[in-house]
């Protein structure tokens, strides 16, 4: 699935009907129509009945005997052959008048009117005209995930978080068509889909769409139909089953030379009363011979029947696991909705009262859990008219602490009062009686109730007018409003009434609402169809039952019904249905008993699986939150190490699914033992971003988390495991997994030991793996043998494009293969050497890379023993490369000489952006080069010029270029002793200049004179942003010429005045300064001798003066 198919024997070959086109597919029927065609049809369709024979006999193409085609000739001339009879002579209609040969033309006028009769059973509204982009770009999926095969669909959304794994799209008018130029049109394609995510939505703009000529224009006929349709048959043929849709169209005469370009729509497999069975099912090639509907269904997915129809199935995705992957063609998935189409359908429902969407979408987001379901269309429409309805009764004092709704038993509850009430498009339809709203509200549970649970167990999710009277459904209850808000109506062309719950949830709702109140006076096993008896009876006897059935279901149909259940027990949930569907008080000392039940269902398996977690869920709708708080707190505190019983490892499992922090990012730092991550491992699967740094995981633990990221379910983007005890086992577990993972984007190994043999292994992998893009392998001694493998791996992969290789002990050798390989990559954007051994040998290795390379950004040579000779031949390579825009130079050897060639550089290059020298040897000499260069400059932005013996000098002669620089934004000039007389020429640059936003002054030997300086020059400067004098002397004096500037400057976000013998006195000017500054946000004032007092006094002022501005003292 999501390849192109294979031909399959009898499909289509070139020698039959030319490239990529199945036979049949062409213009059989003219060339039969008239004799003098005939020459040409008869061996044409012999070498088709040749195909055919060979296929069936698993043979592909193979000659057939004289005698065979002999039989074929006269088959044909008599009408009588498969393709004869169908070219000669039109299918009896169900009137038995032919149709006559010699009208070619015939068939399009039908054609006409069943495309002119679809557009009116689908409708013209502007719904279908203008399909939403969810709905014309599907996701193309190569399969369905386990999670998908095996959970409930709201399982599905929670755990994913309503995200969507596929980045592959393919839009709605290609969905049939062939992905590249050497494959073929999918003939079995299935589109999955969440309950109300829109399928049949989809269907029906799909044939709006085709009938308009708008897509499928390779389909000459596409007949649609739905399983509630075909339930209502026992047997069919599949003669039967084509005349039944042009029966609904009026063209029931069709040629069946048009079914050679048909498709054939079934949509709502998960709705079908009788499973497919693909491996029991007998093979029938006879169109005419009335079958099973279910074994009909199975023989032409097959392609048994109809091989040349194109067949294209809806579904759910766990009823979609029936058919088997070898015969899917083409598997998509339409998402759900995003942010922005949530926010739309909410206005769309309320277009009068806006204020009325905005409120109920705030809701929406405040809970996550509602927020996540509302990625499902059908849900969020649900929500909108629970949450509308509240916000529209007003609830009176009664009511106010009941709203807003908490849980989804609550939602519910409201949309159980809101379909009492009869409001909306429904309300004032005619009901034949009216009854109280409490005995109203009890006989629609009792009917409907049961009706839903029953069907539920059965796996039954559509209801006919048989099922209603098995299970005692009044027709007359139906026709009422509340019934019409639960249960919908819609006519099948066998003239039957099909009945479905608007929304399986309602289903669910509706069931849990009968179980609870049937518990009450069952004497037998509700979920016994035989009614064993118990001897011991009463609600809590049945609550374990449905407790133990939803934990042993293993495809969790019944998790949101014991939700529901588990929520009818919540005093919020009973004070909303008391008098209608509840008993005030009723069962609320079985509250603490349900929790313990549900409590003890959490046993110590191997793994946390997601009926564990949905018992979290449970207790949360019994508004019983003392477990997942217990654990909440723990995490929090670091506290989580101690907590390693099963129902603290699922309430973690639970919280990682819907915590908002952690639905970023599961940061679970020093805090996991083996045991607890080994039990985990089916619920990480789903996180997106996963921390586990510093847990002194070993190489099993490796082992683990290889088989989670080799999971087709895998979902993890981001994994640290840094600062852990990974060696060259645990690497080559995880290069295992990166070889089939299709997820993971970045992985940080850093702090660990997998040396060469580990940097080996992920080479190797990396040299597949087409996602990773971010790498980090800094302290794991890897040497010049693990820099040689990844520099192989650089070779070969055109996907990573951040690594980090510091700190291990890479010398020239391994500097020399990574500089080779990066003369041939194009894709690696970041390279973080520093702190290695490259020397100058390794510098020049780099430069002649970066003459060459032209995709590298940001290189890091810190602290990499590089002198004079290095910068000199990276500077060369400097002025030629127009890539490179950050150099890390930091923590080197560089002298004047050095900075001589970097400022020649700098004076060439037009593209650097970030130049980092910090702790150097650059001295006045060499920093007045540069300074020479920084005017001359117009790219560099970011300067760090920290810790290089720098004095007044030099600091003038910045303080001159910045007077002509306009590009650079941030200078540090910080542990350089400039004193005030440097200060004050950098305070009268910052007078002209208009660009700089940073300004880093640390350490630098300023007095009372350069802060005044400064003082000067920030009244006057409109762009500087943040200014740093930690560790100077200004005094009481600077401070008041500083907060003079504050009274009158606009743009300082930023003040650091720390340890910089301001006084108490120096504190209250800065203080009350910022009564007329209403713009910086952050002051540093520690180490500066305040007192108690004095703080006091500028916290009053502070608050007074500028509340919203952050103050450290």
């Amino acid at each position: 699935p999501g390849m192109e198919p294979p031909q399959r024997p009898g499909q289509g070959t070139l020698g039959a009907t030319g490239p990529g086109r199945p036979p049949g597919r062409g213009d059989s029927r003219q060339q039969v129509a008239i004799c003098p065609q005939l020459p040409v049809a008869i061996p044409d369709s012999m070498r088709k009945q040749e195909v055919r024979a060979g296929g069936e006999a698993g043979q592909g193409l193979g000659a057939s005997s004289p005698a065979e085609q002999v039989k074929a000739l006269v088959d044909l001339l008599a009408g009588k052959g498969s393709q004869g009879s169908q070219a000669l002579q039109a299918p009896q209609p169900l009137d038995r008048m032919p149709e006559s040969p010699l009208r070619p033309h015939s068939n399009d006028l039908r054609i006409k009117r069943h495309r002119e009769a679809l557009l009116n059973r689908m409708g013209g509204g502007t719904e279908l005209g203008s399909p939403s982009p969810r709905l014309t770009s599907l996701l193309l999926v190569e399969g369905l995930t386990d999670l998908q095969l095996r959970e409930h669909d709201f399982t599905q959304v929670e755990a994913t978080r309503g995200g969507w794994c596929s980045t592959r799209t393919i839009a709605l008018d290609r969905l049939f068509q062939p992905l590249s130029r050497v494959s073929v049109p999918p003939r079995v394609s299935i589109t999955v889909g969440v309950a109300g995510v829109g399928k049949t939505t989809l269907v029906r703009k799909f044939v709006h769409l085709w009938a308009r000529g708008q897509v499928g224009k390779d389909f000459s006929l596409v007949l649609p139909l739905t399983f509630r349709d075909l339930n209502t048959h026992e047997k069919l043929s599949a003669d039967r089953l084509v005349r039944s849709v042009l029966l609904q169209t009026g063209e029931a005469s069709l040629a069946s030379a048009a079914l050679s370009r048909a498709l054939l729509v079934l949509d709502g497999l998960d709705e079908c009363k009788a499973p497919l069975d693909f491996s029991g099912t007998v093979a029938c090639t006879d169109p005419r011979k009335e079958i099973q509907v279910e074994h009909l269904i199975t023989n032409i997915i097959r392609g048994t029947l109809f091989p040349e129809v194109s067949v294209w199935v809806t579904s759910r995705p766990g009823a979609a696991g029936q058919i088997p992957g070898g015969l899917v063609d083409r598997m998509t998935e339409i998402r759900g909705f995003n942010q922005e189409e949530i926010k739309a359908c909410l206005e769309q429902m309320f277009p009068e009262d806006q204020a009325l969407s905005g409120w109920v979408l705030s809701q929406v987001q405040a809970d996550r859990a509602l927020y996540l379901m509302c990625t499902v269309p059908a849900f969020c429409r649900l929500v909108g008219s629970a949450l509308g309805h509240l916000h529209r009764s007003r609830p009176g004092p009664q009511d106010a602490e009941l709203w807003p709704p908490r849980t989804l038993c609550e939602l519910y509850s409201w949309y159980f009062r809101l379909a009492l009430g009869a409001e909306g498009p429904d309300k004032g339809r005619a009901s034949p009686r009216i009854e109280p709203p409490a005995h109203g509200g009890r006989k629609m549970v009792g009917t409907l109730g049961r009706l839903a649970f029953h069907g539920l167990l059965r796996r039954k999710y559509v209801f006919y007018e048989p099922d209603l009277k098995a299970f005692g459904v009044d027709p007359a209850l139906l026709q009422t409003a509340p019934c019409g808000r639960f249960l919908q109506r819609e006519e099948t062309p066998a003239s039957a009434a099909a009945y479905c719950f608007a929304h399986l949830s309602l289903q669910e709702f509706a069931a849990a609402a009968y179980y609870y109140s049937a518990s009450k006076r069952a004497v037998f096993d509700l979920f016994t169809e035989g009614r064993v008896s118990w001897p011991r009876l009463g609600f809590l006897t049945h609550f374990r039952s449905a407790a133990q059935r939803a934990m042993q279901a293993e495809d969790g149909r019944l998790d949101v019904f014991l939700r529901f259940l588990s929520g009818l027990l919540s005093p919020r949930v009973n004070a909303l249905l008391a008098g209608s569907l509840l008993t005030q008080g009723e069962h609320q000392g079985y509250r603490a008993q349900a929790a313990e039940l549900l409590q003890g269902c959490l046993r110590p398996d191997v793994a946390v699986c997601a009926r564990a977690v949905n018992v979290l869920h449970c207790l949360r709708e019994l508004q019983h939150t003392e477990l997942a708080r217990s654990v909440e707190e723990a995490v929090e505190g670091g506290g989580l190490a101690g907590l390693t019983s099963p129902p603290h490892c699922a309430a973690l499992a639970y919280l990682l699914q819907v915590s908002d922090v952690r639905a970023q990012e599961a940061n679970l730092p020093l805090s996991l033992g083996q045991d607890v991550l080994q039990s985990l491992l089916p619920q990480l699967l789903y996180c997106r971003s996963l921390r586990l740094d510093s847990n002194q995981f070993q190489d099993p633990v490796m082992e683990l988390l290889g088989s989670v990221l080799s999971g087709n379910d895998c979902r993890i983007r981001r994994l640290s495991l840094a600062e852990n005890q990974i060696s060259n086992k645990g690497a080559k577990a995880l290069a295992r997994s990166l070889l089939v993972n299709r997820s993971l984007t970045a992985l940080d190994l850093r702090g660990n030991s997998i040396g060469p043999q580990g940097a080996k292994a992920l080479a190797d992998a990396l040299k597949i793996n087409r996602t990773l893009a971010f790498l980090s392998l800094q302290s794991n001694a890897i040497r010049d043998e693990g820099a040689r493998s990844m520099a192989e791996a650089l070779a070969a992969n055109r996907t990573l494009s951040v690594l980090h290789l510091q700190k291990n002990t890479i010398g020239p050798v391994g500097t020399q293969w990574t500089a080779d390989a990066l003369k041939q990559n194009r894709s690696l954007k970041e390279l973080m050497f520093s702190s290695n051994s490259i020397g100058d040998g390794g510098a020049k290795a780099m430069a002649e890379a970066l003459k060459a390379n032209q995709g590298l950004k940001s290189l890091d040579l810190q602290s990499n023993s590089i002198s004079d000779a290095g910068v000199a031949a990276l500077m060369v390579a400097l002025c030629t490369n127009q890539t490179l825009l950050s150099l890390n130079l930091r923590e080197n050897s560089i002298s004047p000489d050095g900075a001589q060639e970097l400022a020649r550089a700098l004076c060439t290059n037009s593209t650097l952006k970030s130049l980092d020298l910090t702790a150097n040897l650059l001295h006045d000499q060499g920093a007045q080069a540069i300074a020479v260069a920084v005017r001359e400059n117009h790219a560099l932005t970011s300067l760090h010029l920290q810790w290089n013996f720098i004095q007044a000098g030099a600091a003038k002669a910045l303080g001159q270029a910045l007077q002509f620089n306009t590009s650079l934004r941030s200078l540090d000039l910080q542990e350089n002793a400039i004193g005030d007389e440097g200060a004050s020429a950098v305070a009268a640059a910052l007078k002209a200049n208009t660009t700089l936003t940073a300004l880093y002054l640390q350490v630098a030997s300023i007095g009372t004179l350069g802060a005044q300086a400064l003082g000067e020059a920030l009244a006057v400067n409109r762009t500087l942003e943040i200014i740093d004098l930690r560790g100077n002397a200004i005094g009481v004096a600077g401070a008041k010429a500083l907060a003079n500037a504050l009274k009158v400057n606009s743009s300082l976000r930023r003040l650091n005045l720390q340890e910089n013998s301001l006084g108490m006195d120096g504190a209250i000017c800065i203080a009350t300064a910022l009564s007329g500054n209403h713009g910086l946000q952050h002051i540093n004032l520690q180490g500066n001798h305040i007192g108690e007092s004095g703080a006091r006094m500028i916290s009053e002022a502070i608050k007074t003066n500028a509340p919203s501005c952050t103050v450290e003292m």
